[in-house]
């Protein structure tokens, strides 16, 4: 999974950024103006993966992956003059999610760049440069079918022509300021725009941040009125310099400010839900290993995450849940009791699912 932090200068997309990697990337109080990507990778914290690594004592523990990616440079009014830059686009675009930092805190240390601090105003502008660089795509997508249209063959025509409506009627929400993913569209429609990566049809975590002294219950409400959002406030500051400390200082830390746990913790389990994502697990004295895949995936789907051969050769999965496999403490025990389940390819894995898959290439 791939995230890209985006927001207006001074945000604290950088501070953020930190919090959720343990990074320690330079925060500064005011903006260049220059495109920068600062990428890291970030284990996903499972307590699940814990508990069957004491259990199995493997050779190797593999958690699931998150890369986030920092992004400096977007401002107001960049996509309405065709100043996007080319890096800040390509990152975005290959992003499975946008994470959205809308500043909340006050400082007089770093001013805010419109004098005022109001988070919803600033979301709105980052949501309207998303659909400007979305109707650029789209626009220069419509002059090149109707180009094509002129030059097609009979056979050709009904394709461009049927993308040719398509285009036109996201450029008609576009310019209603309306996002592509708020749309509802056909499978085959999916999948004809699946290259152009629009940035306004990836899922969206919106963060509003925090000053130290704020209310963390605060509402959130005004940011949810597209599909495919989710949002959560933290203390962006607050969680940077926790993410700092050494492990065992951490947990004090967190309780004497009043937080139930690290903002990585809360962040992933969010965007999972958000992506309609979830872990299954393999396990042995060699490995065990965390996979991600999509909520209602069959087993056959599971079996080509862990390699196409699996998948190619499918004959069946052996499978355990997760609290089964705690509550007897053994595979021994799991036999014993009748709890492990052979399934087809076409069974929907399960969040938490253990499987072994039986193959033949």
């Amino acid at each position: 999974m791939e995230i890209s932090i985006v927001g207006l200068p001074l945000a604290g997309k950088t501070t953020v950024f930190n919090a959720l990697t343990g990074s320690n990337e330079k925060v500064a109080a005011y903006s260049t103006g220059h495109c920068q990507v600062r990428p890291a990778v970030v284990e996903v914290p499972d307590p699940r993966v814990d508990a069957l690594s004491q259990m199995y004592n493997p050779h190797k523990t593999t958690r699931a992956k998150i890369q986030f990616n920092d992004i400096s440079g977007m401002s107001k009014g960049q996509a309405q003059s065709g100043s996007f830059d080319a890096q800040l686009l390509a990152t975005m675009s290959k992003s499975d999610a946008l994470l959205e930092v809308m500043r909340a805190f006050r400082s007089d240390e770093v001013p805010h760049p419109n004098d005022r601090v109001d988070p919803a105003a600033d979301l709105d502008s980052v949501r309207l440069e998303l659909i400007l660089a979305d109707l650029g795509t789209v626009e220069r997508r419509i002059e090149r079918i109707h180009a094509k249209i002129k030059k097609a063959s009979n056979k050709e025509k009904p394709r461009l022509e049927t993308e040719l409506a398509l285009m036109q009627r996201f450029a008609e929400a576009l310019e209603n300021e309306v996002p592509i993913g708020d749309l509802d569209l056909s499978k085959e429609e999916e999948q004809m725009i699946r290259g152009f990566c629009f940035l306004t049809a990836k899922p969206a975590m919106v963060v509003v941040n925090l000053g130290e002294d704020d209310d963390p219950a605060t509402d959130l409400s005004w940011t949810n009125h597209h599909k495919h959002t989710a949002a959560l406030a933290l203390k962006g500051a607050l969680e940077m310099e926790i993410s700092q400390l050494p492990p065992d200082e951490t947990e004090l830390f967190l309780d004497s400010y009043g937080i139930e746990e690290p903002s990585l913790n809360v962040m992933v389990r969010e965007c999972y839900q958000l992506l309609g994502l979830m872990s299954f697990f393999t396990v042995g004295e060699d490995e065990v290993r965390a996979w991600t895949i999509h909520r209602g995936d069959t087993a056959v789907n599971a079996a080509g995450t862990i390699h196409t051969d699996l998948a190619r050769g499918f004959i069946r999965a052996e499978v355990i849940s997760y609290d089964d496999m705690i509550a007897c403490g053994s595979l021994a025990e799991v036999r014993q009791q009748g709890k492990l389940h052979l399934k087809g390819k076409d069974y929907i894995v399960q969040d938490g699912d253990i499987l072994n898959i039986r193959f033949n290439v």
